[in-house]
């Protein structure tokens, strides 16, 4: 039986230009010429890399009421933040269409649909012809994520097809929840994509999992951060720096099989594209003894519903008698 080609992913570990939409777009321009160069099929970037993770919050009192270092960085990171209606994203689209390869990146999104004013951390696939064809909003923002990220919906739980491969993806710690990870497996998801602000503490031990439990391969990619990545045009800096560690994001993008064991083991503080080839028969291998969704489902007993509408505060139309 002739094979086909292993599939080509890249691994984008890097750090963004903190809170800046611009330079982050044009860092993340060049990793994607670089893998297309390469010859990669797919690459893969962090949670929240445009414009990057809400570190202030944790560092300067987020949960305060009424202060102007949580307002200003507030109205800087939501100024930062991509809007995918005004062509935010048109540049990257461009580029893999040129390169002729696909995209998962995360991103802080400032949807119009919800009026403009509030975020998500979404994760989006643009395919190789250059075409967004999911955002996927975080369903629940972790601890203090909450107090700058809005929660999201079901709209983007949705998989791919990339060549052999069925590819679906979540954000951070929603890798954790059950029944969204359920939800692609019953897709035909064979390729799990899990996207992290950074740090070998998350994908360690959660990536080899969810390739065992799925028998996928996992691809788990984080960012970069230290405090000399903050730019020296941040609001508070000053405060921000004072009570920061040295690395606050150490990477940790790393790849498992479909049997669990690792492709690419953690790499820490390595900054850059990390490339693996992985092969599709592999998976057909692993579903011998265990179909998450298939063989060693039993859907008489238990179902998930999902509710994939796209949430919005408002619908257009008129009223008529008897609507």
């Amino acid at each position: 039986m002739k094979r086909n080609k292993p599939l080509k992913v890249a691994l984008a570990q890097i750090a963004p230009v903190w809170l800046n939409k611009a330079d982050t777009l044009a860092k993340v321009n060049a990793q994607i010429s670089e893998a297309g160069e390469s010859g990669a099929d797919l690459i893969v970037f962090g949670e929240a890399m445009i414009p990057g993770y809400p570190f202030w919050l944790a560092l300067t009192g987020g949960a305060e009421w009424d202060t102007d270092i949580n307002k200003e960085l507030r109205a800087h990171y939501v100024s930062n933040a991509v809007c995918i209606e005004d062509g935010d994203l048109n540049e990257i689209c461009k580029l893999v269409r040129q390169f002729e390869m696909a995209v998962y990146l995360g991103i802080i999104e400032r949807p119009q649909d919800r009026g403009g004013h509030s975020i998500y951390a979404s994760l989006v696939f643009i395919d190789s012809d250059g075409e967004i064809k999911s955002v996927h909003r975080k369903l629940q923002p972790t601890y203090d994520e909450r107090l700058t990220w809005s929660p999201g919906d079901g709209n983007g739980l949705v998989v791919h097809k990339l060549k052999e491969f069925t590819v679906g993806g979540l954000n951070c710690w929603e890798n954790w929840m059950p029944l969204p990870r359920a939800s692609l497996y019953a897709q035909g998801e064979d390729l799990h994509v899990a996207v992290w602000p950074g740090s070998d503490h998350n994908t360690r031990d959660i990536t080899r999992f969810i390739a065992r439990e799925s028998r996928s391969y996992v691809i788990s990619v984080s960012c970069l951060m230290t405090k000399d990545d903050f730019p020296t045009e941040t609001p508070h800096l000053k405060e921000i720096l004072k009570n920061a560690p040295e690395i606050l994001s150490n990477g940790g993008s790393c790849v498992a099989g479909p049997d669990g064991e690792w492709i690419l083991e953690p790499m820490l503080h390595k900054a850059g594209n990390l490339y693996v080839e992985i092969e599709f028969e592999r998976v057909l291998q692993e579903r011998q003894n265990f179909d998450p969704a298939g063989h060693y489902s039993r859907p008489d007993v238990t179902k998930l519903i999902v509710d994939r509408q796209r949430q919005t505060t408002i619908h257009f139309g008129s009223l008529r008698e008897g609507d």
